[in-house]
């Protein structure tokens, strides 16, 4: 048996309730959660009743007899590899309030998922005491972690205040969350009515500041008051035009670094529309405080549409062909948390992976770093957390992806490249490519080559256009980013509008677009091409002689190159399945697009070496406190 973390609690019962204290010089690491802060969240990913029943709310599980209850899960773990190998914690303290009577033990696994007993406990006809188990992080350099266990056989155990917490090194760094907004008003307000919804986790920052950059200001509605007046006087909000997710989050980076060192404030930056899990404030200001050296400290990315599902637990960029996100290897991906192994084991992060970078939904950025690397380039958005985390590499400071601290996020297989953003992601990657490689152009141009050509004989005339653009204002040099890549993001934006096929179309639209049926008959790939270059070479010689299928419908998993290719106008699938595009052969803007991106590309690769030198000398302006003060019109 189970309920909701809100079905019986509100808000005002969860600040009044009392709460034992952590002893005078230890930190609160890690709570022990049984549920999630939503119903929509499965809770398996945070405890496991393995056999018998139990009833589990957010911060208690009441075992039946015969009942075991294990907390080996993704928010249950304590990730003690990480720990091991970025901090010099030598010990963690789990903790509980237990009523009833049962054991209580203290797990721990190596990196082959071999389990050991570190600590257990009998209780008996216990009423609130508190029970204390203790484990050495001592071996787990190259994997394994902790979690607590709970069993009853006759009697009946209640659990609750489960508490993880490590002798501090040093006191919490005032930190402050940095929110940034564009006309996502409800997705904005959930997440911070989510803070507000968790007083304790709150209380590990200093403030929230929101940085409103749309059209559809968030102070507008009635809700916005409700939700400040809950968050007690901690939040901030900001108006400004719009400069981007990096000019979002910078200005509260820019805010928290105002002044002289000591009276500058970490920030963990956070997107608007993810569902929120109150308990990264506490893991990841945590952790910031124990490691070593300063340390840019994520939250990793869970799939909002299947929360079950971890995107990828630690990724990098292969920065001279233009592609982020790739995974380390040995990182999950696309990992259902709910799973198990062939051995029957829980799928979990066992062995450590380090990050190259962290995406910008949760990162923690000590604000050591920021005087050391300065500020994030005004690259309007993509690609700016990527170029951070590389710069940071450079100087020596490491980004780690931390397991067990996570936020659900709309997952990025749902979302279609032929969309205008897919400028800056191509624009940014060469400027990046340019800071942070040789930059010789040979790879790169041979990316984008491939790239180009895939996309022509794909009929993806606008995205074949928005590629060249990217290129040419790439050549442009620094000044593409005076004012911050707002003009360059309307510009995009009409230059696309002259493409029928990047506009979206809802499926009560389908018969406007079709002679009858047949046109819309569903035709799959039948697989990836074993010799890829002929393949393309094929289709293009079919397109010249005017060879193919008049018409078909296409869904989006099948709409690959060389299968869209096939036809003079295929109904495709967008890949958020809310609607479809049309592509048609047009022999006129094959030619014209085929032409430009030739000319673009050979001056990227003769002039590429030299713009990459005036990045190089520029970057430093660029990322300046000074720059981004003009950017806000600001007098700094």
């Amino acid at each position: 048996m189970l309920r909701t973390p809100d079905d019986t609690e509100t808000l005002a019962d969860r600040a009044a309730e009392p709460r034992r204290q952590d002893a005078p010089g230890r930190l609160l690491v890690q709570r022990g959660l049984f549920f999630g802060p939503s119903a929509l969240v499965p809770e398996d990913l945070y405890s496991k009743v393995e056999c018998g029943a139990a009833r589990r709310t957010r911060r208690t599980v009441e075992l039946s007899p015969a009942t075991r209850v294990t907390t080996n899960t993704y928010f249950g773990r304590f990730h003690a590899t990480y720990w091991q190998r970025w901090t010099a914690i030598p010990e963690v303290e789990a903790s509980a309030t237990v009523t009833g009577t049962g054991r209580v033990r203290l797990y721990a696994s190596d990196t082959n998922k071999v389990w050991r007993i570190v600590d257990a406990q009998d209780v008996e006809n216990a009423d609130g005491r508190v029970v204390r188990l203790v484990g050495k992080i001592d071996r787990f350099v190259d994997g394994g972690g902790m979690w607590l266990e709970f069993t009853t056989e006759r009697g009946e155990l209640t659990v609750t205040d489960v508490r993880w917490s490590v002798a501090a090194p040093r006191t919490l760094a005032p930190t402050v969350v940095g929110i940034c907004t564009f006309n996502r008003v409800e997705d904005c307000l959930n997440t911070m009515q989510a803070l507000a919804d968790d007083p304790e986790a709150l209380t590990t920052v200093e403030h929230v500041q929101v940085v409103d950059q749309g059209t559809d200001p968030l102070e507008s509605r009635t809700r916005f008051a409700e939700v400040s007046a809950a968050l007690g006087g901690k939040l901030r909000y900001v108006r400004q035009p719009n400069l981007g997710g990096a000019g979002g989050f910078t200005r509260t980076i820019f805010d928290a670094t105002r002044g002289p060192a000591e009276e500058h404030r970490d920030v963990l930056l956070m997107d608007d529309d993810v569902l929120l899990e109150p308990e990264i404030l506490v893991r990841l200001t945590a952790f910031a405080a124990c490691t070593t050296h300063p340390t840019i400290v994520g939250g990793q990315m869970l799939n909002l549409l299947h929360p079950a599902y971890l995107h990828i637990a630690a990724e990098y960029a292969d920065i001279e062909t233009l592609r982020a996100g790739l995974p380390i290897p040995g990182a999950l991906k696309e990992a259902n948390l709910l799973g198990t192994d062939k051995q029957g084991r829980p799928i979990v992060q066992e062995r450590r992976v380090d990050t190259a970078y962290n995406g910008w939904w949760a990162c923690l950025i000590p604000a050591e770093i920021v005087r050391r690397i300065g500020y994030p380039l005004p690259m309007f958005f993509q690609w700016d957390d990527v170029e951070y985390g590389y710069r940071a590499r450079a100087h020596g400071i490491p980004t780690v992806a931390l397991p067990g601290a996570g936020v659900w996020h709309a997952d990025f297989g749902w979302k279609d490249w032929d969309e205008w953003h897919r400028y800056f992601n191509m624009r940014n990657a060469l400027i990046t490519a340019a800071l942070h490689t040789p930059f010789t152009g040979h790879r790169t141009v041979k990316e984008l080559a491939t790239l180009l050509g895939h996309y022509l004989v794909a009929m993806h005339y606008g995205l074949a256009a928005t590629l060249i653009k990217a290129v040419e204002d790439f050549l442009e040099g620094p000044k593409s980013m005076n004012d911050g890549s707002v003009a360059a993001a309307a510009e995009i934006r009409k230059i696309r509008s002259a493409y029928p096929e990047t506009v979206i179309h809802a499926m009560a639209e389908l018969p406007e677009h079709t002679r009858d049926f047949r046109d819309t008959e569903v035709v799959r790939d039948r697989g990836t091409p074993g010799m890829p270059r002929a393949t393309w070479a094929k289709r293009v010689a079919y397109q010249i002689a005017g060879i193919g299928r008049d018409s078909a419908f296409v869904p989006a998993g099948d709409a690959h190159w060389w299968h869209v290719s096939l036809f003079k106008r295929a109904i495709v699938t967008d890949m958020s399945e809310m609607g479809f595009r049309v592509r048609e052969r047009d022999a006129a803007k094959t030619k014209d697009l085929a032409a430009r991106g030739l000319k673009a590309l050979k001056r990227l690769y003769k002039e590429g070496p030299a713009v990459a030198q005036r990045y190089r000398e520029a970057a430093g302006e660029l990322m300046s406190r000074g720059n981004w003060a003009r950017l806000y019109g600001l007098d700094d």
